[in-house]
């Protein structure tokens, strides 16, 4: 496949290249540009991605850097906290990493945000690459510079907008990925379809075989596409005082979904359900008829993602959305569609629309 390049700009001027391929050919002459032999480079991973990519990783960046570390935190949701950054912290006051050290981030959304995290406060600002290596964090959590982690049991309350010096994305990555964690991607493709571009959401159902046989070719497009309804979104509002907002489709519900499970479910399998919830109540607001939002709510199925759910506590859910870090003076932030292909934020949902549209996603069994 042909490399395809993004640039991510700041009125004309370009922050970064999401530079995407399927090889890392192309990362050798982006780290002489931005001077990697001249500097301290140090890849984060986790323990996942280590075993798979982490010392090749090392053997083909090693000649392109002055001086190039590895740090492996552990793997999981569970530990993006502020007890895992300190470890890193540790590493790399320990190694001497100064003011002109880069990191690269090696993994999924958890290892890009904890990283970027890193790089923003660490000496007050160092540089960092995203080399995301899931669905998920290519089409979303490697661009636009969002950075964080948890606290506690508070998702993503801990954090800052800081933009990466390159995000180089390595298609064939994918490959290593079970079916489970690359469907947990797609829920984040699906919702540019839904919020932004109607025959984007048509193309996606029309090559659903090729995207499930991960057709190089067809992933290239799909990525290329998500990435872009990204960086325009984010080059319009870099830190979401606005239309940005609307990138959070599904998410009102689906992190309190997540924290409600205690993380037992995979972000993307809780953003589809919660953007079931969300088309619902856009539904019922009269925003698009009965036949849209089910089309909206099955479309999830034919991608293996989950629209319903057992055991699941709504008023701990309901609860949950007070405590997202998107709610602003007791209002919460709500994205819904007014017909597929355009979202609009809504500031009126209330807590019986909320439990009502949770009461349709919650399967009983004995009640079909």
């Amino acid at each position: 496949m042909e490399t395809k390049i993004l640039p991510v700009k700041q009125g004309s001027k370009v922050l970064y290249d999401i530079v995407i391929s399927d090889g890392m050919n192309e990362i050798h002459s982006r780290l002489e540009e931005l001077g990697s032999k001249e500097r301290t480079v140090v890849i984060i991973t986790d323990s996942n991605v280590d075993p798979l990519y982490g010392d090749q990783m090392m053997k083909a960046l090693k000649k392109d850097c002055k001086e190039l570390l590895k740090f492996v935190i552990p793997a999981g949701e569970d530990h993006k906290n502020l007890a895992t950054v300190e470890t890193v912290y540790e590493f790399l006051i320990q190694n001497h990493v100064t003011r002109t050290g880069m990191l690269i981030a090696l993994g999924g959304g958890v290892v890009g945000d904890m990283t970027g995290f890193v790089a923003a406060t660490y000496l007050r600002g160092i540089d960092f690459i995203q080399v995301p290596t899931t669905l998920l964090a290519q089409v979303d959590s490697s661009v636009g510079g969002k950075t964080g982690v948890d606290f506690q049991q508070y998702k993503n309350m801990v954090g800052a907008f800081y933009m990466p010096r390159l995000v180089y994305m390595d298609l064939s990555l994918l490959k290593s990925l079970d079916d489970r964690q690359f469907a947990s991607g797609f829920a984040e493709t699906m919702k540019y379809g839904l919020i932004k571009d109607a025959k984007f959401y048509s193309w996606l159902i029309e090559n659903s075989y090729e995207i499930e046989d991960r057709d190089m070719e067809v992933l290239a497009q799909m990525i290329y596409t998500s990435c872009d309804w990204k960086r325009k979104v984010v080059e319009k509002d870099p830190t979401e005082k606005g239309d940005r907002a609307l990138l959070n489709y599904g998410h009102t519900i689906g992190h309190a979904i997540e924290k409600a499970m205690n993380f037992q479910l995979l972000h993307g399998e809780c953003v589809a359900l919660g953007s079931v919830c969300a088309a619902y109540i856009s539904y019922k607001h009269d925003l698009m008829d009965k036949d849209e939002y089910l089309e909206v709510r099955d479309m999830f199925v034919p991608f293996h993602l989950p629209i319903s759910i057992t055991d699941l506590d709504e008023q701990e859910v309901l609860k949950n959305t007070y405590s997202d870090k998107k709610v602003s003076d007791k209002a919460r932030k709500f994205i819904l569609l007014k017909h597929i292909g355009r979202g609009i934020i809504d500031t009126t949902v209330t807590d019986e629309e909320i439990l009502e549209s949770l009461r349709e996603i919650i399967y009983k069994p004995g009640e079909d």
